[in-house]
């Protein structure tokens, strides 16, 4: 069931609308007297649709539909115009502000219906294209990513446990609070993609480094840690030639940040704690926790409690605080994924 917003000054403009859509028509109809109490809804359920008063006292339709777009939770609500003063200068405004079409009040039956199918029909229709879009688009940057990480047998199907570790610690900095302003569900879906493409610097890198079954020697590994740059470069190049492709953004981001630590004693630059942008200090968690917990050619992986104890020893130091405290509440989530990983890296090893 699809549900309406309705936001309207005047009480017996909105029970005349509740009336005419909850009599025929198979909507939930939700209330607002105000723009603020409608923004206030919107945060506990985002509605379908939104039908908004254009002349409200206090906060009117406008600054009401610029407080929605300038919500990244919100932006993408269809917002259809109540006006009873329809002249063209108002039209173009709202037109130019976001919203989707005018109803002129007093509102008739039959059109609002209509309208309102109209919209809620190309909305679903616009996220169903933007999902399948998706879809096509990780399939791409996974099997991308996946090629890349080919050339280096020590690291089988790494960027994908990496990518659901990411996952999880940033559901959990969500569900604790953490990061209110600068992470949500939308933003971490751009960074769980991102995660992807965080060792594409490795691409610049030569076999005789990157495949060196020991440890790497000074030089060797002053070259090793290029590949933040080198990753971060081709990253912003590709978000310049495709900037809709905001993924991208976080991709740079963690390409060439998520080899720095939280004293700054990392690199490439040797940045430190909230100057390190907030994908980055996820993904340095996660990166780390998968070199620990599995095989290796020239090493085992470490146990779980040991893995364990390695990650929380890095509070404050090379990890965020925050975000150790996001994975010491998502510990066995995090331990299952390397189990059923190492699970599956047994059965497929030649007897």
């Amino acid at each position: 069931m699809d549900q309406i917003l309705v936001v309207d000054d005047n009480l017996a403009n909105l029970k005349n609308i509740q009336l005419q859509l909850s009599d025929s028509y198979h909507y939930q109809v939700v209330l607002a007297k105000s723009g603020a109490q409608a923004l206030q809804i919107c945060i506990q359920r985002i509605p379908d649709l939104i039908l908004l008063d254009v002349d409200m006292p206090e906060m009117d339709g406008f600054e009401t539909l610029s407080r929605i777009k300038d919500n990244s939770l919100l932006n993408r609500i269809p917002v259809i115009f109540l006006t009873a003063n329809h002249d063209m200068a108002t039209e173009i405004r709202a037109l130019e502000s976001g919203v989707v079409d005018f109803i002129t009040k007093p509102v008739e039956k039959s059109i609002l219906h209509h309208r309102l199918q109209l919209h809620l029909n190309l909305a679903r229709y616009q996220q169903h294209l933007e999902e399948t879009v998706k879809e096509l688009e990780d399939s791409i940057v996974l099997s991308f990513s996946e090629m890349i990480e080919s050339r280096d047998k020590n690291t089988g199907d790494h960027v994908q446990r990496t990518r659901i570790y990411v996952t999880l610690l940033g559901r959990e900095l969500i569900a604790q609070g953490r990061f209110a302003g600068g992470l949500n569900e939308r933003e971490l879906s751009l960074i769980t993609r991102a995660a992807l493409l965080h060792d594409i610097g490795k691409i610049g890198i030569s076999d005789t480094i990157l495949l060196k079954p020991g440890r790497l020697d000074d030089v060797e590994f002053g070259v090793m840690k290029t590949h933040t740059t080198i990753g971060a470069e081709i990253l912003e190049t590709m978000y310049k030639r495709t900037p809709t492709q905001h993924y991208l953004k976080y991709a740079k981001q963690i390409a060439e940040g998520h080899h720095e630590k939280y004293d700054g004693s990392g690199y490439p630059y040797g940045i430190k704690g909230e100057a390190i942008p907030l994908c980055s200090r996820i993904m340095a968690v996660a990166d780390v926790y998968d070199a620990v917990v599995a095989d290796r050619i020239y090493r085992k992986a470490m146990t779980p409690q040991e893995a364990y104890n390695l990650i929380v020893e890095g509070k404050g130091t090379h990890f965020d605080p925050a975000v150790i405290d996001a994975f010491i509440a998502v510990r066995g989530e995090l331990e299952a994924v390397a189990r059923r990983s190492s699970a599956r890296a047994g059965a497929a090893a030649p007897s």
